[in-house]
């Protein structure tokens, strides 16, 4: 199918539902899926984002500055994954809990704005990936139009920059509990000590940053093409004595780089259980 032909069909499938609430964490996905919805529905939209200790205050801004240049009503809800069990365990599953809850709160919000039809910025490639999130959405009936008109991750950055979105070509994000290596058990301070790091990191103009969480010790993942620069006038001594003052006693830099999902590379996926 063509992209035009694919950009159709969205616009098609989003208008057939009258109206829309979107669960928009301001990545380019949900950002596709927003401003369609809000193009064809003629601003019979919501946006809701979760605030959470597992997302950035930053994002939290970036969303909010995204919906005020679109024109379209934005809440803010906060979510209690954190008081799960079953999450702060951290099983390979933990991302369904997580889901759960969103999906539960955001099931609230519709109801009190007498809106039937809640969205998620799903695309085809994620299908292809450990995402335990997925089966949370099926369950809860949320609608995934990005993989209902089978757009992936190119397709919709190629849509969003058609569209003149600004985030475009924003990096893929996932939340900081991501960064710790499933078993390990998830806590405010471990959050908040990623949370913390990766902001060294973006503050030096680095684009894309994972600090994984081992214990007392960080590992860095940057674009491969951005390693030399952290090797330059004295950057990689600077950040490293930030990072020993915000908790961390031992650094490394993981050769390889940034990969998506890097965590789940020591993950058997049959049994969901670390190898």
């Amino acid at each position: 199918m063509l992209l035009k032909d694919k950009r159709l069909h969205l616009e098609s499938e989003v208008f057939k539902l009258g109206s829309a609430l979107v669960a928009f964490s301001g990545g380019i996905d949900s950002t596709l899926v927003l401003a369609v919805a809000n193009k064809v529905l003629n601003g019979r939209v919501l946006a809701v984002t979760a605030k959470s200790d597992s997302v950035p205050e930053r994002e939290l801004h970036a969303a909010q500055e995204l919906t005020q240049a679109l024109g379209i009503k934005h809440k803010i809800i906060r979510t209690e994954e954190m008081s799960s069990p079953n999450y702060l365990k951290n099983p390979a599953n933990r991302c369904y809990y997580c889901k759960s809850e969103l999906y539960a709160k955001l099931a609230i919000v519709s109801s009190q704005y007498k809106i039937t039809n809640i969205l998620n910025g799903i695309n085809l490639d994620d299908l292809g990936d450990h995402r335990p999130g997925i089966a949370a959405a099926t369950e809860a009936g949320i609608i995934s139009p990005l993989v209902e008109s089978q757009l992936n991750k190119q397709d919709v950055r190629n849509l969003a920059r058609d569209m003149g979105l600004t985030n475009w070509e924003k990096p893929a994000l996932a939340c900081l509990s991501s960064r710790i290596p499933y078993g390990q058990p998830v806590t405010a301070k471990k959050l908040s000590m990623i949370d913390e790091a990766e902001e060294v990191f973006l503050e030096e103009g680095f684009q894309q940053i994972r600090v994984r969480h081992y214990g007392d010790m960080a590992r860095i993942e940057l674009l491969k093409t951005e390693i030399p620069s952290l090797m330059k006038n004295g950057l990689y001594e600077k950040t490293i004595h930030r990072l020993k003052k915000i908790g961390f006693q031992k650094v490394t830099i993981d050769p390889e780089g940034y990969r998506s999902g890097s965590l789940n590379e020591a993950l058997d996926l049959n049994n969901e259980k670390p190898i």
